[in-house]
């Protein structure tokens, strides 16, 4: 009997992973050893107080909280855990570090955003939660060991960050770069090219502070500029254009001006490992570029 994997079908299927990045302005990472819950936040033994106050930052800032630890499960030697709070808005990207002895501590965190001590280095999160769709772990996992091969301080393996069927999913901070279907073989050259301020658009999700739209605008543009850069073509505007369409203007050395229409497809298979039937997903076809 053949076992259904959702990254496998999505992979034969052709799907393209174009503006699939959730959205996300902010980010928590927790440094947690295990085990993870399918829902990592509340299955995986944190303080109920500081879940609840977690949970309630993320909404109010539209904020993600993700669970890390170092590739291969190894366990901590510090006593205290290690946070890291960061702001992934254009402009304003930044990364701060810092330690918490109990759970209920990182509310105090949240409390102050100039704690913890800022950081140049970037950090590289490889979705390997494998309660939550075993393809992350399937598929993650070799991605995370090869990463961490090149780069061990920066690399954390991480809770659920969506896209399951895009597995294994990088996210590459403080810019919020989402890559799906990354192989082993090609991590550290795109964690290189991050660090080089340039982008591999075919593998490339998008940035999770901005709106989809804006993201496939920018895939679109690059395809027809051949400016991958990091910081390039910004969102100066990104508004609806009526029957399912928006048009968003880019700037850079000539303002670009992109329209894109969203549609439904109907993938006529599982879109998750553990979904219960056939899903649905959203593309966006370009409309206009000039």
């Amino acid at each position: 009997m053949t076992v259904f994997r959702c990254a496998d079908a999505a992979t034969l299927a052709g799907d393209l992973p174009v503006a699939t990045a959730p959205p996300a302005d902010h980010w928590l990472l927790v440094e947690h050893d295990g085990p993870w819950g399918r829902h990592a936040l509340t299955d995986s033994d944190l303080a109920p107080a500081a879940v609840a106050g977690l949970a309630t930052w993320a909404d109010l800032h539209r904020a993600r909280v993700v669970l890390v630890r170092r590739p291969g499960a190894v366990p901590r030697r510090e006593p205290a855990g290690r946070w890291c709070r960061v702001d992934s808005r254009p402009g304003t990207e930044s990364v701060r570090w810092g330690t918490f002895d109990r759970d209920e501590d990182l509310l105090d965190v949240l409390a102050d955003p100039h704690d913890g001590e800022p950081s140049t280095e970037p950090v590289y999160l490889v979705c390997t939660h494998g309660r939550h769709d075993t393809c992350c772990a399937i598929r993650g996992r070799p991605v995370a060991e090869a990463l961490a091969g090149a780069f061990p301080g920066r690399t954390w393996e991480c809770s659920h960050i969506g896209g399951d069927r895009f597995a294994a999913n990088v996210v590459l901070l403080p810019h919020g770069l989402f890559y799906g279907q990354v192989p082993p073989s090609d991590v550290v050259r795109l964690a290189t090219a991050y660090d080089d301020g340039t982008l591999d658009v075919d593998r490339l999700r998008g940035r999770s502070a901005l709106p989809a739209p804006a993201q496939a605008a920018q895939h679109h543009a690059r395809l027809a500029t051949g400016d991958d850069g990091v910081d390039s073509l910004p969102v100066l505007a990104c508004e609806p254009a009526g029957d399912g369409a928006w048009r968003v203007l880019l700037g850079g050395p000539t303002v670009v001006t992109v329209t894109v229409r969203a549609r439904m497809v109907d993938a006529g298979r599982r879109l998750t490992c553990s979904a219960g039937g056939p899903g649905r997903f959203r593309v966006f076809d370009l409309l206009e570029l000039t």
